[in-house]
């Protein structure tokens, strides 16, 4: 099974990378960094919410009925003019819903990581969620996923995907590195390179891939 970074190099995530950077004023490459970090969070936050029944049922749900893919059909149309509000309307929706009040700690580290100003960094996540839930609707289709369980299995896989052992090790200890219940701490604290259980620098450096400014 491929990874969620694995579709963000393929030629419709180029596409995305691309329509997203016009659409934040920001250059492609901080960009693509921005939706690399950015996405493998919003996966794993996803797959805790997932843990418990009602959120995966919940999360099955919306990506059977309102985030059905359609966003992708035509991504030409989508960043032609500009993204619609409502379209990011719904961007902001589910980073709450996903994120909740560790938004604007995510957006903070991630800002620092890539370089982009905060305001940017939240800009393109707002833009990047909703393509997101498209491309998981997109492989349930594909995989059949009809079930809590079968979409517990489909983001594990999608976290993990190809990536040598040392990426899967990192994406591994990001879903609760401290046993607390919270990813996204977990996750801030990797960003920022304040995990006492390994540094982040060569970590991302794989994961990411080292882009030359």
């Amino acid at each position: 099974m491929s990874g969620i970074l694995d579709l963000l190099n393929s030629e419709m995530g180029k596409s995305i990378v691309s329509g997203v950077a016009g659409q934040t004023n920001q250059p492609k490459n901080k960009t693509q960094d921005v939706l690399m970090m950015a996405m493998p969070v919003l996966m794993a936050a996803m797959k805790r919410n997932a843990a418990s029944p009602e959120g995966a049922q919940g999360l099955l749900n919306a990506i059977n009925s309102q985030h059905d893919g359609s966003i992708l059909n035509d991504l030409g149309s989508l960043f032609s003019g500009g993204v619609d509000d409502k379209v990011i309307n719904d961007g902001s929706k589910i980073l709450g819903h996903v994120l909740g009040n560790k938004q604007n700690t995510v957006e903070h580290a991630i800002s620092a990581k890539s370089g982009i100003d905060t305001g940017s960094v939240a800009q393109i996540l707002k833009v990047a969620a909703p393509i997101l839930m498209g491309m998981l609707s997109n492989q349930a289709k594909q995989q059949n996923v009809d079930s809590p369980s079968g979409l517990e299995g489909m983001l594990s896989g999608l976290l993990k995907g190809n990536s040598p052992q040392n990426e899967q090790s990192f994406l591994e200890s990001i879903l609760d590195a401290d046993g607390d219940g919270s990813v996204i701490d977990d996750v801030t604290g990797m960003v920022l390179g304040n995990t006492k259980k390994r540094g982040l620098g060569g970590l991302l450096g794989g994961l990411f891939g080292d882009k030359k400014q």
